[in-house]
């Protein structure tokens, strides 16, 4: 059994990076412990030796709070002096490419980035080459992936028992980078992260804001439809309860809820219909700390990561590729797509 302490650094001290965890405390969605921070003093194989962030009073809250013992104001002086393991990124996107680079450059093993990936297809090109090029061990925070019930539902699609996977439905909304991340993550997962075919989407935001290549909202995605290599489509069209639904010829799974609850429904009974079914017992269980548990799996066996970063850039290119489905007037978006320089948000 591995016995392994790993160092880890946080850059970022804002909602995600340890402050979020009251937010959600008596709430039935998301599992604690939520933040970075939170996650990694629960989880008895890491060690939090520092944190930065580029306000002073933000980075001593967060290590007055979770017992760091020491801040930082530079993320570089921070990765150079304490040289950690595991850097977790909960920053806004807009410099995650950079922060990832540096980190790699310098000796960083494994990252845990918090969603979104990054703002455009060229900064996550250059994130999936360094990745690759340092073996980097790499998750991205859509927790989803990491929750057992969502875990559940993928290991009875692909048992075979609901015969072949036509569709997949994505009951949600949100900005393309901010929100719709989560979903896009989700459809993929669900799909056994095929690669894809080919995108095409509706968006809200004004076709005049793509005059520079560069929209100045993350804006809200209304419909995406996803064709997977695997003869598997996906469709997202907005929601209210965020909810995903599978559809296959011998019957449907559904996240109920946001995850509150699943159903499973099976061809059965004496006319062969599609009759609710019992859905397998899960312990529910933190996604932040699953995410983090299958780094340092990964650092103890040189082994892939979950939702590792060729995952992840193929989820960040789906939402990217809808929303230059509505640049192009709704056109098919073949994937991988030519505009990679595609900016989203103002960070």
């Amino acid at each position: 059994m591995k016995t392994t302490q790993y160092r880890v650094c946080i850059v970022g001290c804002g909602r995600m990076g340890g402050t979020i965890d009251e937010e959600v405390q008596g709430t039935p969605h998301g599992a604690l412990p939520y933040s970075h921070a939170a996650g990694y003093t629960a989880f008895e194989r890491t060690t939090i030796v520092a944190a930065a962030d580029v306000v002073e009073a933000k980075a001593q809250s967060v290590c007055d709070k979770w017992d760091i013992p020491k801040y930082y104001l530079d993320y570089q002086e921070m990765i150079v002096q304490e040289k950690p393991d595991i850097i977790s990124i909960a920053t806004r996107p807009g410099n995650h490419a950079d922060i990832t680079q540096f980190a790699a450059e310098n000796g960083v093993k494994g990252i845990y980035c918090d969603k979104p990936l990054c703002a455009s297809m060229e900064e996550a090109d250059a994130m999936l080459a360094v990745c690759e090029e340092y073996n980097i061990k790499f998750n991205l925070g859509t927790q989803r992936r990491f929750t057992p019930g969502y875990i559940k539902m993928r290991e009875i699609l692909e048992s075979g028992e609901l015969g072949e996977r036509r569709s997949i439905i994505a009951y949600s909304g949100g900005s393309a980078l901010w929100g719709y991340t989560h979903a896009a993550d989700l459809i993929l997962f669900l799909a056994s992260d095929s690669p894809i075919e080919y995108v095409q989407g509706n968006v809200a935001v004004d076709d005049a804001d793509f005059e520079d290549n560069r929209t100045d909202s993350d804006p809200g995605i209304v419909m995406g439809f996803i064709r997977f290599q695997n003869g598997i489509n996906g469709i997202s069209i907005l929601g209210t309860a965020y909810e995903f639904e599978v559809n296959c010829s011998e019957g449907t799974v559904r996240s109920l809820n946001n995850g509150l609850g699943f159903q499973l429904r099976k061809r059965q009974g004496q006319f062969n219909e599609i009759l609710d079914a019992q859905f397998p017992v899960f312990e529910r269980k933190s996604g932040t700390v699953g995410c983090i548990e299958d780094i340092v799996e990964a650092l103890d066996t040189d082994t892939e990561t979950q939702g590792n970063i060729r995952l992840a850039h193929r989820s960040t290119e789906m939402v990217f590729a809808i929303v230059d489905s509505q640049r192009q007037k709704g056109i098919r978006v073949p994937i991988p797509m030519e505009n990679r320089g595609l900016y989203l948000g103002r960070w």
